[in-house]
């Protein structure tokens, strides 16, 4: 079934999708349908270690690694944080290439991506994002981003607004300081999925500073604070996605974001837990096309 709210005079579909981050050890569980937990199927393109499509840049203090593929206006995809990785992202990325180039970035210290040396911030990665599509294309790009992507994705179409065309985001929502604690090791991690880790860690360009790297993200992420400063700044279209049984980014957090933006859609997928768009992507993709169209 399919909810209508009206806003602005515009008719908003509410239906689809989800994320957001890693609390405590309860919590990683409900990432787990999304994580790779054996290895790429013959045949499947390894998204996030396609030497074929692959390709790195020096932003400054860390050497990016993104991927393209396709051809037509570019189409940049943000994956999730800690957890995420660019082959979560492989069905937008078959279905996207199909009509548009898309731009499939490693965010720093996930997959071929080096760390750096500065705070993970959504600044930061924004900066990242921004130094490849503008080493990539003179366009302006449509954006989606799940989870810390979709918080990239909003600080991206803030700091540079001619440069994001369209934003949508999946389990992004207001995000108090405080509100969830993070405290996530080395045990959590490997005690969730150990083959995921293996895999991701052989990826990664310097993975004895795992564990550094684990505390840094906690601790930015204990005291980020991201509402009505950060949404009033996009002044882009925004697709705002959500599962409403996000246990994350809750629905209550993704209603009060919907709220703080200029021009927003709002889409919840019904009975959808954090992966929506892992457990019913043909709702999530049927709420994106009409966007992509206006």
């Amino acid at each position: 079934m399919k909810l209508f709210i009206k806003r602005s005079g515009m008719m908003v579909v509410i239906i689809s999708l989800i994320c957001s981050l890693v609390t405590n050890a309860q919590d990683l569980k409900h990432l787990r349908s999304f994580m790779q937990s054996a290895p790429t199927p013959a045949g499947a393109i390894p998204y996030g270690n396609n030497l074929k499509a692959g390709h790195y840049l020096n932003t400054g203090n860390a050497r990016v690694y993104y991927e393209l593929y396709g051809k037509g206006k570019p189409f940049v995809i943000l994956h999730g944080g800690v957890f995420g990785s660019t082959y979560e992202m492989g069905r937008f990325i078959d279905s996207l290439s199909k009509n548009y180039q898309v731009i499939a970035i490693s965010t720093r210290g996930h997959g071929k991506s080096e760390m750096g040396t500065t705070e993970p911030t959504y600044e930061q990665k924004a900066n990242d994002v921004n130094a490849i599509v503008s080493a990539v294309t003179k366009d302006s790009a449509i954006v989606l981003g799940f989870s810390d992507g979709g918080y990239t994705g909003y600080y991206l179409a803030g700091l540079f607004p001619d440069k994001v065309k369209k934003l949508i985001t999946i389990g992004a929502g207001e995000w108090l300081k405080g509100a969830r604690p993070f405290n996530i090791t080395r045990k959590d991690a490997f005690g969730l999925d150990s083959l995921y880790w293996k895999q991701q860690l052989a990826l990664n360009p310097h993975p004895e500073k795992f564990d550094e790297w684990l505390v840094s993200i906690n601790k930015y992420y204990n005291n980020v604070n991201i509402s009505k400063e950060v949404f009033a700044k996009v002044h882009c279209p925004v697709l705002l996605m959500a599962g409403e049984l996000d246990q994350n980014a809750t629905l209550k957090t993704v209603i009060a974001a919907y709220y703080m933006f200029p021009q927003v859609q709002l889409a919840i997928i019904p009975n959808a837990p954090h992966p929506a768009f892992q457990v019913n992507f043909p709702s999530v993709w049927a709420d994106i096309v009409p966007f992509l169209q206006q």
